[in-house]
């Protein structure tokens, strides 16, 4: 909990755990009862599963988690974390569904086949069809009766009501027909005449109905429920980033490692090269290059000395640093970003489920038709066995048998296809999404560009070979641990082969590094080392080095036997296919805007070279949180690409996050969808199949619906045969499937 000071009053946040929810409407149901107390503003994430209050001071956390469980579910306050299980001693949440999955999977298979098959309907098929539908329809099919008898006790109804009273309607005149009706006599088949006529139902089975549609919808919440359970995964990836143990250095001088968690304010400790800054603080001694790129995206290391600040999670790339602590736990950088992407999260909208949106109206309509069916054909005089049908028949035509199969198998084919060409799309929420966006932003570092510094130009004096360049320079930079000598390096032994040794190397504090390499004294640096040694950069030599500064790039000048003989330019480069994937981004209707913590010249030059002309540069990773809100609040509908810790909360806030699979994990679990192949052409690839998925899952949605309504007059005028009612069953759901397998044929652009 935490406490906000206004004007008027004080506002605490309280954030709960809440349990229980089946679908988006149980979100809505939460909010609407927690907003009814005085002076309090809830918002609940289905996704996530928690609940953010705010209420006035003073108010009883435990009256808000009373409030919860009289609307019907569950809530409870955060553990604080030494009470938490670990990730790995956590018991698999999912773990109940998949073992009702799996039992109604293998039970419900025979039945379907024994109905649909007249071959296989032997002398009391129809009992062994009652025996192992048994515990489909009742332990199975448990979590939608509970969820109905709550809805019903609330006087609310959502799709788990229409599923239950759909089963048990199937099973209750299945076992009817057995016991009282003509059903139960040995050597019973359906009957094959497609014929419509008004009956009492006496020797009709649905048993097949009730487990078929109770393994269909178990299917579509298992790999739903899967999904869910990845939302809270970018803030254990997020802590997980942090140093697990630190150096503390005692007053005496000597070092102890103590658990990070141990650190205070004013402790003084040593990070050597290699390692990650345990917590944010302030260089006392020593002088490295950091790695921040993953807090600010700035592909170039960072030169600190005593003075200079420093973040917890940071890589020491260079020399031993002793750093005195200025923040630790809950008040550090990385913490920050932890809540900026729990917030992100908390407060995006969740998007409900098509079928539970239509299924508000078509529910109540179904079971209002059902009760009108039973009072009219009660007041014909028809007799109670007739209306009883009718009405049964209604609930039984309702269910929704393809409706099960509807998002489930569109999301199967969609998502398998997406596996293969490298998308991974975390759920049906995710579809919605795509459709309305209409702007993409673009992290630049590791997303336009390769996030890696390598060799992009060599720029001689009069007289001078590239290669001798490279041998020298190669050589001296591999002795080196710096990313931009390390660009040097790699190109030098690519162009080159094997570099000559170096000796008497010494690495010069922020400027550069120098040694002798076959006899000459080399300097490789910024042009203010080659200054220290009187060494001025020739003319030409000058004008290379500030078009390549122009442009954001860096520039090494390198010398040997007291002249300056070459400029190496040094950058983060552009990925081969950026600019085709930002022109196919255009074709869907999108406008591309590029987001980085780089430096304005860098950025405005990457811009240009892949045809974006939107740039926000400079920038923080609460800066890309807000960016993302402004535009949100600007009436866009936007889509963020990334791939860094830097892009998690923004990735989070975007209306659909897309993660580069070459990225973090937090990135990766904070997105919607992830692009294993780490290029840019695979977002433009991901919003086209997401946006076809989402038409298949539609066009099911409307025949599974359309059928239901189509057949429901039918029903109601006690015309219900039961192979029509089945064989229409197995059409609505072939088609469904049908229409889904057409995803297989998606092409990469």
């Amino acid at each position: 909990m935490s406490s906000i000071g206004t004007a008027d009053a004080v506002v605490t946040d309280i954030e709960l755990a809440v349990g229980g929810m089946t679908c988006a409407s149980c979100a809505n149901r939460i909010e609407r009862k927690l907003n009814k107390l005085e002076g309090v503003t809830a918002t609940v994430n289905y996704a996530t599963e928690k609940a953010r209050v705010h209420a006035p001071e003073g108010v009883d956390p435990a009256a808000l988690v009373a409030q919860v469980e009289a609307a019907g579910y569950r809530a409870e306050l955060p553990r604080p974390p030494a009470d938490e299980q670990p990730a790995e001693a956590a018991a698999d949440p999912d773990v109940s569904l998949r073992n009702r999955l799996i039992t109604s999977t293998v039970l419900a298979v025979p039945v379907i086949a024994m109905a649909m098959v007249p071959a296989l309907q032997f002398t009391y098929w129809q009992w062994i069809s009652l025996t192992l539908a048994g515990p489909v329809v009742t332990w199975a099919a448990w979590p939608f009766h509970r969820a109905a008898w709550t809805n019903l006790r609330h006087g609310a109804a959502t799709m788990d009501t229409l599923i239950s009273m759909g089963v048990l309607a199937a099973t209750l005149w299945s076992l009817y027909a057995l016991l009282f009706g003509t059903a139960g006599v040995p050597g019973m088949v359906h009957p094959f005449e497609l014929t419509i006529r008004p009956g009492e139902g006496a020797g009709n089975l649905y048993l097949e109905v009730a487990a078929g549609v109770t393994t269909f919808i178990l299917a579509g919440r298992y790999f739903e429920a899967k999904a869910k359970r990845q939302a809270g995964s970018a803030l254990r990836a997020l802590l997980e980033l942090g140093a697990k143990e630190v150096a503390v250095l005692g007053a005496d001088g000597t070092e102890r490692r103590v658990p990070t968690a141990q650190l205070a304010v004013g402790d003084r400790f040593v990070v050597r090269p290699g390692e990650k800054i345990a917590t944010d603080g302030v260089v006392e001694d020593g002088s490295s290059a950091v790695d921040a790129s993953m807090l600010t995206g700035e592909p170039v290391p960072v030169e600190v000395r005593p003075g200079d600040a420093v973040s917890g999670a940071t890589v020491n790339a260079g020399g031993r640093l002793v750093v005195r602590a200025t923040r630790v736990g809950a008040d550090t950088q990385l913490a920050q970003m932890a809540r900026l992407v729990e917030d992100a999260q908390n407060g995006k909208a969740a998007a409900q489920r098509l079928a539970d949106r239509i299924s508000g109206v078509f529910v109540p309509v179904v079971i209002a038709l059902a009760a009108a069916t039973l009072g009219f054909w009660l007041g014909t005089g028809e007799g109670a066995a007739a209306a009883f049908t009718a009405a049964v028949a209604v609930l039984i035509i309702a269910c929704p048998c393809a409706l099960g199969l509807a998002t489930p198998t569109a999301l199967l084919v969609g998502t398998g296809r997406g596996a293969q060409l490298g998308i991974l799309i975390k759920g049906p929420e995710v579809l919605e999404s795509t459709r309305r966006v209409d702007t993409v932003v673009l992290d630049k570092t590791g997303t336009v560009t390769t996030g890696r510094m390598s060799l992009t130009g060599v720029h001689v004096a009069g007289g001078v070979e590239e290669d001798e360049v490279l041998r020298l320079a190669g050589a001296l930079e591999d002795a080196s641990e710096h990313p931009i000598a390390a660009a040097v390096a790699n190109a030098a032994r690519e162009r080159i082969g094997t570099l000559p040794p170096v000796e008497d190397f010494r690495g010069v504090e922020g400027l550069g590094v120098q040694g002798v390499v076959d006899g000459h004294a080399v300097l490789v640096g910024r042009p203010a080392l080659l200054e220290q040694w009187s060494v001025p950069l020739r003319e030409e030599l000058a004008a290379a080095q500030a078009a390549a500064e122009e442009q954001g790039r860096t520039a090494v000048a390198v010398a040997w036997d007291g002249e300056a003989r070459a400029v190496l330019v040094v950058a983060d480069t552009v990925k081969p296919t950026s600019a085709q994937a930002i022109s196919g981004l255009r074709a869907l209707g999108l406008t591309p805007v590029l987001l980085t913590g780089d430096n304005e010249r860098s950025a405005r030059a990457v811009a240009a070279e892949v045809g974006i002309e939107d740039v926000v540069a400079e920038v923080l990773p609460a800066d890309k949180v807000d960016v993302v809100k402004r535009l949100q609040e600007e009436g866009k509908v936007v889509a963020m690409v990334g791939d860094g810790v830097n892009d998690a909360a923004a990735l989070a806030q975007a209306d659909l996050g897309l993660a580069m699979g070459t990225g973090t994990d937090v990135a990766i679990e904070a997105a919607d969808i992830t692009l294993v192949r780490g290029d840019l052409l695979a977002a433009t690839d991901a919003i086209r199949l997401s946006r076809r998925t989402l038409g298949t899952i539609k066009g099911n949605l409307f025949w599974a619906f359309g059928y239901n309504v189509a057949a429901l007059p039918i029903a109601a005028a006690g015309l219900l045969n039961p192979m029509i009612a089945g064989a229409a069953m197995a059409v609505s759901s072939a088609f469904v499937v049908a229409n889904s397998l057409r995803l297989r044929g998606f092409r990469a652009a």
